[in-house]
């Protein structure tokens, strides 16, 4: 389980050179996972086999549409419940206590909320908190999933390995009530500036400054300049 949740850390990540190329190991560390079954060892292998198929240029942009320009499948799992309210910063700072308490510490690169560190966190753990603490948030790993699959994005199988590792079903009540929100545009750049706007506030010192920030905005740049480019043929 444990290398099942670190390698699915990995793959709903940023994409990287890196990443692309580790295609093999990442294969060889799924197999070497004796708690999953082999349904989702193949959900996970088509994932990995689809990321490394992929030009590193057009994996980051996938990457960008899907989990930064729309705000609906953030990788933020509090935003999903509380937005930017202040429930959501203390409810971080109780996610960040729990961190230390373990003896995990995070170097304020990303927010703690923030999936990929989580799943990471979640791998140091015994099954029984995996299951307890992926419970306390399978109603939204559940919603993220019915837009990823909506979209038929084949990361949709990341979050259903962790649904079937979680081993329990969602509340469909908390599931529609995050499903109520609309669904964003990621060619809507306006929107996209509103966004940035809003990613200058922070949680902490240097939340959000991770090294993938600047990558992230050029990305994003090149990915605006598709859009105009496409709507202006």
């Amino acid at each position: 389980m444990a290398n099942a949740l670190k390698i699915i850390s990995v793959l709903v990540s940023y994409p990287t050179a890196d990443l692309l190329d580790a295609g093999p190991q990442l294969h060889a560390a799924l197999n070497a996972d004796g708690v999953i079954g082999e349904g989702e060892k193949n959900l996970l292998g088509a994932l990995i086999d689809d990321l490394c198929a992929h030009d590193i240029y057009d994996a980051e942009e996938r990457y960008v549409l899907l989990f930064d320009r729309t705000r609906s499948l953030s990788l933020h799992l509090f935003e999903h419940v509380h937005g930017e309210s202040r429930d959501r910063g203390q409810a971080m700072v109780d996610l960040t206590t729990m961190y230390g308490a373990q003896g995990f510490g995070i170097d304020a690169k990303e927010l703690p909320d923030y999936l990929p560190l989580f799943l990471e966190y979640l791998s140091t753990q015994s099954p029984e908190e995996v299951h307890n603490l992926l419970g306390q948030t399978l109603h939204i790993i559940s919603a993220i999933r019915t837009r990823l699959q909506k979209r038929e994005s084949i990361y949709a199988n990341a979050f259903l390995t962790l649904e079937a590792i979680a081993g329990a079903k969602a509340d469909a009540a908390a599931v529609a009530e995050i499903l109520k929100a609309p669904e964003d545009d990621p060619n809507d750049l306006q929107a996209l500036d509103k966004i940035w706007e809003e990613e200058a506030v922070t949680f902490g010192a240097g939340a959000g400054s991770n090294s993938c920030g600047l990558e992230r905005l050029r990305t994003r740049v090149r990915a605006a300049d598709r859009s105009v480019q496409q709507q202006n043929h």
